[in-house]
């Protein structure tokens, strides 16, 4: 049974809006929202906010107490059926006596994947499924893609001049953009699982490529702060240890073709330092290391880098989306290109869709997913 009156759809759409209040903190676990009705009016509600911590059901079904016996409950993905860091949300809704349960999307992780329904189902508990499926999939586009594909969600960032130049000739490029899409970016990278960069922009912009929540305006509290994963493809180990990238809190994974010969020495207190290494054709294989990722449970996947390691995600076929801010000045015609693309024949150029175009402070934000038509006539 699908999702089809009135009501559904609006109180599906309050638990969307809950669902989202996870954005920066649930990974590696998807982002979801609960809210408990009963005749007509809210009596519940939760969201999940942080792995290991009571999932959105089990905060709804707190807040509504007796209230939830015969009530219907609201959840933007199926409750889970198995016990991992925490029980059954499927159970905890038999349990409270509800009634009807109204879900938004099945949960494609291999242990839950229709089981939660048909334990409510099995309860007596009358089931509709889908209602605002595709808001609630977008929702967690990184979760689902990852447990559909094993592969990550990745997002490209880039900030470009007018003129589509990223950098000039000697690879300086602070700043191109204005302080109101930097702290954009932060909430890109707060959203984030982790983030990859290469060794070019370690070595000439020695960045941190931390969140700093204060900056960006971000009201997270401290109890739910992490910091994602920072990922460096260095395919040939060019980076040393005196970059700043090491001094800052959180863990760090190298990628390279090969395992280092000696490896850098790092205070753990603040951070472990891992190494991946995987060859392909002579270059790091970053489709493998993305594989990687996701078997590590890295949902959405942010990359700060180049034009050279930006082209190659692209080229690939591994960007599920570009974000790229586009700033009112021109760095000429000898600076650093947007994306590293050596084609020669119209037939290779890479079409895209426009999802979203807003101004940032004084720069444009445009976002741009790939457009799956062309696709086909490329190949």
């Amino acid at each position: 049974m699908s999702c089809q009156s009135t009501a559904d759809v609006k109180w599906m759409a309050e638990a969307l809006r809950l669902a989202k209040k996870g954005r920066f903190t649930t990974s590696p676990n998807p982002r979801v929202g609960c809210v408990i009705v009963k005749d007509g009016i809210k009596v519940g509600e939760g969201w999940h906010q942080k792995a290991g911590e009571p999932h959105a059901e089990v905060h709804a079904l707190r807040a509504a107490g007796d209230k939830a016996q015969g009530a219907t409950a609201y959840v933007t993905l199926e409750p889970c059926s198995h016990y991992g860091r925490t029980p059954p949300c499927a159970e905890g809704l038999i349990k409270a006596g509800v009634s009807r349960v109204v879900g938004a999307v099945r949960d494609p992780n291999p242990s839950v994947a229709g089981r939660g329904y048909e334990m409510l189902r099995q309860a007596g508990i009358e089931v509709v499924e889908s209602c605002l499926e595709p808001e609630a999939d977008a929702i967690n586009a990184g979760f689902m893609k990852r447990m559909r594909t094993g592969l990550p969600y990745v997002r490209i960032k880039l900030a470009m001049s007018l003129d589509g130049r990223t950098a000039m000739a000697s690879g300086e490029s602070q700043w191109i953009t204005g302080s109101s899409a930097r702290r954009d970016v932060q909430k890109l990278r707060a959203q984030s699982c982790a983030i990859i960069t290469g060794a070019d922009s370690v070595i000439l912009d020695n960045p941190s490529m931390t969140v700093r929540p204060e900056e960006a305006e971000l009201d997270i509290p401290e109890a739910l702060r992490r910091q994602p994963l920072r990922v460096i493809i260095d395919g040939t180990h060019r980076v040393n240890g005196e970059a700043a990238i090491f001094d800052k809190a959180g863990d760090i994974l190298i990628a390279s073709r090969t395992p280092p010969v000696t490896a850098i020495s790092r205070d753990e207190t603040i951070g472990r330092l891992g190494y991946w290494a995987g060859d392909l054709d002579g270059n790091t294989d970053i489709e493998g290391l993305l594989r990687h990722l996701a078997s590590e449970g890295n949902n959405e996947i942010l990359v700060e880098s180049g034009a050279k390691l930006a082209g190659a995600f692209v080229s690939a076929g591994l960007a599920d989306e570009l974000i790229v801010y586009c700033a009112p000045t021109l760095l000429g015609s000898d600076a650093r290109p947007l994306l590293s693309l050596p084609f020669s024949k119209m037939k290779q150029q890479i079409r895209w869709q426009w999802q979203d175009v807003r101004m940032v402070g004084n720069d444009l934000r445009l976002t741009l997913r790939p457009d799956t038509s062309t696709a086909a006539e490329r190949a």
